[in-house]
């Protein structure tokens, strides 16, 4: 697992030993960053939700967002985002956020452009989180959120206040990008 480009472009990022981690493939990584060009800019304000490795968040960070926020609830993941913080020096623009995700939505007081949100696949996690980021208000008016699924997980069109604008498979993974 590596930065594709940008400041940080080749880094190799610490993996997990085990599958309790489930990082982004650089492939799909690639086809996320492709779609997200529109909200990305040296202004953006990230959030990488069940943050894992912190390779989403890292390379927003690496094409030249502000400042992301990485959430995850397990210790062993945010050992993992503390190294490949580090293996970046990117530990200016990181901020992170440890214990449950709905709590940390809400800890998060400004407001965010691009939301990654990746929970575990079997988990209902993924319409709790939208709720939860609408009721904090916490995304931008012209921000999104980049919700990476099982490609056979039915997204829905509209939740919460916000819209699927774009759906995509690659292999057995999906992306659904709401407003």
């Amino acid at each position: 697992m590596r930065i594709i480009t940008g400041e940080y472009r080749g880094r190799r990022l610490v993996t997990p030993k085990t599958y309790d981690i489930r990082p982004t493939s650089d492939k799909v990584k690639e086809a996320v960053f492709s779609m997200l060009i529109p909200y990305l800019n040296d202004e953006s304000v990230c959030l990488d939700l069940f943050a894992g490795t912190g390779n989403l968040g890292l390379e927003a960070l690496s094409r030249g967002a502000k400042r992301v926020y990485f959430s995850d609830s397990s210790r062993d993941s945010i050992k993992l985002i503390k190294e490949n913080i580090k293996i970046c020096g990117a530990e200016d623009e990181a901020i992170i956020l440890s214990g449950d995700f709905k709590s940390n939505i809400r800890r998060i007081k400004e407001k965010l452009d691009i939301i990654f949100l990746d929970p575990p696949y079997a988990s209902d996690y993924y319409l709790t989180a939208l709720q939860i980021i609408s009721e904090a208000g916490v995304l931008s008016e012209n921000g999104c959120i980049v919700c990476e699924h099982a490609d056979r997980d039915e997204m829905p069109e509209e939740a919460f206040g916000f819209k699927m604008v774009k759906d995509k498979s690659y292999g057995q993974i999906g992306v659904s990008i709401y407003e």
